[in-house]
């Protein structure tokens, strides 16, 4: 009899344009071969150059939204995304603590492509006391990075430095993503609770294309650590995937920065990437 999948559960909010968010979630899911199961916080209308509206989920329904993924089925990894309020946070928080959801990987999903604040300060609190220090990995990219330490991230140094901030909040990892720095290599800066330095490299791809893009990398990174690895080795892993979706999205005569690819095509591969 074969064994089940690995179930990974996002915690996140939808994205209509199919790019971020859970849909960028449930795809990447799919590609690495484990099983999504979505808690949705936030519904939202965008277009490819705003966030127009967006609307939080009830706490009570997202409290029965969790209760029911975790009662029905054996949640292996978790990712959270953007959270619309405050008692969202509580509310994962307290699974966590009482050890029915796993220390989860946190994107914390502060500001919009634009730069545009996604949540008040009392969300930014909240993220800091309750969810950072029970985090397996942390993520941000720089614009997240430069909210959360009141810096300018211009430089691999910058991110080198940020990083080792960032870990002063009591995550297990904390990977600040360089990505958006133009160079030879797209550098992340991965810091361990002990000060441990490691750097995660990849090509770095000139395209536009890059919405989602951060999500897919902590969904990767959340697949990976339910299918056995490590935190720095599903980090690996996550990296080259998402070099891998970046080096094939095409977006021909699109007005935009278009959705990072999640479809999978003769030059792309499915299977779990090598570190």
């Amino acid at each position: 009899m074969a064994a089940s999948p690995p179930v990974v559960l996002t915690i996140s909010a939808h994205d209509p344009l199919g790019g971020a968010g859970i849909a960028a979630d449930l795809s990447t899911f799919a590609a690495l071969g484990v099983h999504g199961t979505v808690a949705v916080t936030a519904v939202t209308a965008q277009r490819l150059g705003s966030v127009d509206r967006v609307e939080p989920t009830a706490p009570d329904l997202l409290e029965a939204q969790l209760d029911g993924i975790i009662s029905s089925l054996p949640v292996a990894a978790v990712k959270v995304g953007l959270l619309g309020s405050v008692e969202a946070v509580r509310l994962i928080a307290d699974r966590i603590m009482s050890g029915r959801l796993p220390a989860p990987v946190v994107d914390p999903v502060l500001v919009d492509g634009r730069g545009g604040r996604l949540g008040d300060t009392g969300i930014e609190v909240a993220l800091r006391d309750r969810l950072f220090p029970l985090a397996a990995v942390m993520t941000p990219n720089l614009r997240e990075v430069a909210v959360l330490t009141g810096t300018d991230v211009q430089s691999p140094a910058d991110v080198e430095l940020a990083a080792h901030g960032l870990a002063s909040l009591g995550a297990g990892l904390v990977v600040a993503t360089g990505g958006a720095v133009a160079g030879e290599f797209a550098v992340d800066v991965a810091v361990t609770a002990d000060a441990g330095v490691h750097r995660v490299e990849a090509p770095w791809i000139d395209t536009p294309h890059v919405r989602g893009s951060g999500c897919t990398f902590a969904a990767a990174t959340a697949a990976g650590l339910a299918l056995g690895d490590e935190p720095l080795q599903a980090v690996a892993r996550a990296k080259q995937f998402v070099s891998q979706r970046l080096a094939v999205s095409r977006w021909p005569g699109l007005d935009g920065v278009g959705p990072v690819a999640h479809w999978f095509d003769s030059q792309s591969t499915s299977s779990h990437p090598s570190p």
